[in-house]
């Protein structure tokens, strides 16, 4: 549906960023790394950007439901891992079902006891991702205080990555799946009006409270996913990895052109922003940069999130004026 946000204008000139950075860096990256473009290269790339992917993914549902970004997300992913290590792996309960069953639980319990936060005490929502973003991070090392542990067979192949059809790219085709069908419902409809103008969806019946919980919950889904593939990734727990991951989905979100302040959003740009965000740190290491990498890491993060702030902005405004014009 359009909304006051998007009216008049498609969702690829929100989203042109992140495929334009996308395409410059896979270019760059035929160049100096063809292997890339092979049956493992292409793999490798599926298996490392997977956990971001998701992560990305589950706070865009947040983004568009009006409750900002979501800066538990890494944390929060990392959070799942380190709960499939120590309860069920160190316990020997390596049973598929129960992994993933556990995994999305996780998830989405934190999600929504966020969404009863926010929604219920009526706190910002930056205040208690905030929040859950530090009491996670502490969590977490308690939990594990290092990187230990060791993954089921069934689920430490999935960081094999020799194949571009793997564990992992059939977990990424699922959820994508899953976001269009969901999308094309009208709770996601609600939650694009709750997003982009609460007033009128609340004038309109909609329930905002359940709305904003459901979106959280979808999210939820997202974010145990992206533990899965997380853990699937490094085969063990790892509980140091949240900050990043966060830093990262942020990055990929704001790149796909969603709004922060809701209503509008979508996997068209979310995906290929956090392939571009995946595909910048492996862009960097074929350049000798030696220990200033990591700088130049993040510095690279800053100037993208800038320019994606400043092109959504800049570009929604020109096409609307040309369209204007024309009329």
């Amino acid at each position: 549906m359009r909304t006051p946000f998007t009216k008049g204008l498609s969702a690829t000139s929100y989203s042109a960023t992140a495929w334009v950075l996308l395409i410059a860096l896979l270019s760059i990256a035929a160049v100096r790394a063809p292997y890339l473009f092979s049956d493992g290269g292409a793999g490798s790339l599926i298996v490392t950007s997977t956990p971001l992917v998701l992560a990305a993914m589950a706070i865009t549902v947040t983004a568009i439901v009006g409750s900002g970004v979501d800066l538990s997300v890494g944390p929060l992913m990392v959070f799942v891992n380190v709960c499939l290590v120590r309860f069920l792996f160190d316990n020997q309960i390596g049973s598929p079902l129960i992994v993933v069953l556990v995994a999305l639980g996780l998830g989405v319990a934190v999600q929504v006891l966020q969404a009863i936060i926010i929604t219920v005490a009526r706190i910002e929502p930056v205040i208690v991702t905030l929040s859950a973003f530090l009491a996670l991070s502490g969590l977490n090392l308690v939990i594990l205080d290092k990187p230990q542990g060791q993954a089921p067979r069934w689920l430490a192949t999935w960081g094999s990555g020799f194949e571009a059809i793997n564990p992992m790219t059939i977990l990424l085709l699922i959820s994508i799946a899953a976001w269009v069908l969901v999308s094309r419902t009208p709770f996601f409809a609600n939650i694009r009006l709750v997003g982009a103008n609460p007033r009128t969806a609340f004038v309109s019946g909609i329930p905002i409270v359940l709305t904003r919980i459901g979106a959280h919950v979808i999210a939820g889904l997202f974010i145990g996913a992206a533990g899965l593939a997380y853990t699937g990734m490094i085969a063990s727990g790892n509980p140091g990895q949240g900050d990043t991951y966060t830093l990262a989905a942020i990055t990929a979100l704001v790149l796909g052109g969603t709004s922060l302040a809701g209503g509008r959003g979508g996997i068209l740009g979310t995906v290929p922003g956090a392939l571009a965000v995946a595909m910048i740190s492996f862009t960097l290491t074929t350049f000798s940069l030696g220990a200033l990498s990591g700088f130049v890491t993040q510095l690279t993060y800053g100037l993208i999130l800038v320019l994606a702030l400043t092109s959504g902005i800049l570009v929604p405004r020109i096409i609307s004026a040309r369209k204007a014009a024309r009329a």
